[in-house]
Parts: C-alpha cells; structure tokens; sequence
C-alpha cells in the first residue's frame, strides 16, 4: 500500500523512458505502479508494483489507474524511423486505444494528474524540408501536417487531453519529447534510435572499416539525454502549465556528425556509407526551447558528447557480453 506517499503510475515502465522516470520517482520517495506489456529488458524495475497488462484493453486501464493520483502515461508502440514509417495502421491503433483508455480510465478512478508523452513528429513536415532549418516551436504544429501515422495519432491526443481538461477538469500535461537517448535503451531490432543504432554500428565496426548510415547523412536532429529527460518530465508535473511542450535539446547535428562524434569517443576511424534507399524521415528538425526556459526556469544541460560518452560504453558492454565483440578499452 502506498500508505502517506504520493501515488504515481507509470505506463510504459518497461521501456527505455519509463524504467528511467520509475527510478527517479522511487529514489525521490514517491510510490511507483509500474506497468507495461513486457518487464524491463536490462536490469529489474525499481517500482514497488509491477504489472503486467496490455493497456489496449479498457478493463486493464482501469486496473492500472486504480488508487493512483499522478499518471505518467509513457506506453506507446512505437520505435526509430524504419519502424515508424513502415507500421502506420498497427501504430495508430494501437496507441490510440492505449491513451482513450487510459485518459478516460484516469477520470473514472479519480487521477489528479495526466501527463501525456507526445512527439516532435507532430510537427508540419513542410517546416522541417530543409537540414539548416528554423527550431521548432510549438505553434508550429498548425496548420497541421505532422507524420503519417504515429504524429496524427500524437496530435490527436493532444486535443483530447485539452477537451478532458476543460470538460472534466482532469490537470492534463503534453510533453514532446525530441529524440532521447541513454543507457538501457533498445539499440537494435529495428524499434532503436538514431543514437542506439549508430552506437552499435561503430562497436561492431573495425577500425578503418564502414558503416551504414540511412541516408545522406546530411539529415539533422537534436538529442536528448534520458536523465535531462527524466527531470524535465518532473518539473513539467509539478508545474501549472498544460499547454504542449517541448522537451528536447537544440544542440543540431547532422548524422553525419552524429557519426563522427561516436567514432571519436571509440577512437575509430570509420568510412561512412550512405544507403539512400532507407527511410530518413524529415530533413532536419529542432527544437526551440523559449517557452521551455521561461515555463520551467530550466533547459536540458547535458550535451550530446557527454551523454554519448555514458551510452556507447554501455551498449559495448551489451554486445560483449553476447560474444559478438571483444572487450576494448574506450576513449571518451
């Protein structure tokens, strides 16, 4: 029982984000509900409740709100942009029936507080067409035009999050996250980011060898780290602000120089080989963090070096322990 503390649940507490935002809520003395379809891959949950339940279902959504006052829902199908642009029709279902039925699950069962995680592919894709390109704001989701498939279902659950404040007066969060990376993160399957996968492809590599870089690599993203994320999502819940939110880094880079900057920190030098026939998504995308400084009198502060420097040795040490690389001494 959770007895005098706080009550949060968290959904997708088997995922990357999730197993990270239970960990920092259990160590800063909340009572943790963790739920998902699958426990966490990597290391045991730290939530003092683990369940099962595929959130899918409308009776599962209530078992998993019940006795809860805060809900972080983090459960989403959804991966790197191989798998995004090739599932449209399962992504949207799936997620549209976790989020109706946890948003409304948490009215009925009396949540004070709903964050929902939405995405930086609700933003119009006809301001993204170009690599050196303007932040993104967040006004710059309308007039709407965002990623097939798992950005019409994000945006349409940022309308709905609104309406169930205004009509229910449920306290709703958006928050849109921008790329996040880390440890204990899934990089490889197809499911994995851009970080992950490219962390991966230069430990296997060899010195003086190639990789394979979906695109030109001229591409550009921002990255944030998963612990700036983790506090971000804190300061956004404890706050009064219920308007989408940026949360992400504007520290741009092309994939290239995503590339360059891993390959640095395994003291490789590596051939990049650009396959043009891969998804790549938009051609560049940032986030603009005005309103995020002035909400939340914060901003990411880990730069993209830093945490590639915690993330590479980490999936080096998953891919060592498969026999697939012998260990190798890591320069940061």
């Amino acid at each position: 029982m959770a007895g005098t503390k706080l009550s949060v649940l968290v959904t997708g507490a088997g995922g990357f984000i999730g197993h990270h935002l239970v960990n920092r809520l259990v160590k800063d003395g909340f009572y943790v509900r963790g739920v998902d379809i699958k426990e966490p891959q990597y290391e045991a949950t730290a939530a003092q409740e683990f369940e099962l339940l595929d959130l899918r279902r409308w009776d599962n959504c209530l078992q998993a709100t019940r006795g809860m006052q805060f809900v972080y829902n983090l459960a989403a199908d959804m991966g790197g942009i191989g798998y995004i642009s090739a599932n449209h029709a399962d992504i949207s279902r799936n997620n549209s029936l976790i989020n109706l039925h946890m948003i409304e699950a948490s009215r009925i069962n009396g949540v004070k507080k709903f964050l929902f995680s939405s995405s930086a592919c609700v933003y119009a894709q006809y301001k993204q067409n170009i690599p050196d390109l303007t932040p993104l704001a967040e006004e710059d989701a309308h007039p709407a035009d965002p990623e097939r498939g798992y950005g019409w279902e994000k945006l349409y659950m940022e309308q709905i999050c609104k309406y169930y404040q205004g009509d229910y007066g449920l306290q709703t969060y958006i928050v849109r996250f921008h790329n996040v990376y880390g440890p204990l993160g899934t990089y490889e399957g197809g499911r994995e980011k851009a970080p992950a996968a490219v962390c991966r492809k230069v430990a296997l590599a060899s010195s003086g060898g190639e990789i394979e870089i979906w695109g030109d690599g001229k591409q550009t993203r921002s990255f944030m780290y998963v612990d700036d994320c983790v506090e971000g999502l804190l300061k956004l819940m404890a706050s009064q602000y219920h308007e989408p939110l940026n949360l992400g880094t504007d520290e741009l880079v092309t994939v290239d120089q995503l590339v360059d900057i891993v390959s640095a920190i395994a003291n490789k030098n590596l051939k990049k080989r650009h396959d043009l026939s891969k998804p790549q998504g938009v051609r560049g995308r940032n986030s603009d963090n005005s309103r995020l400084r002035k909400v939340l009198e914060w901003e990411p502060k880990i730069s993209l070096r830093e945490g590639l420097s915690t993330t590479y040795p980490w999936i080096v040490s998953e891919l060592t322990k498969q026999n697939r690389i012998s260990p190798v001494a890591l320069v940061a």
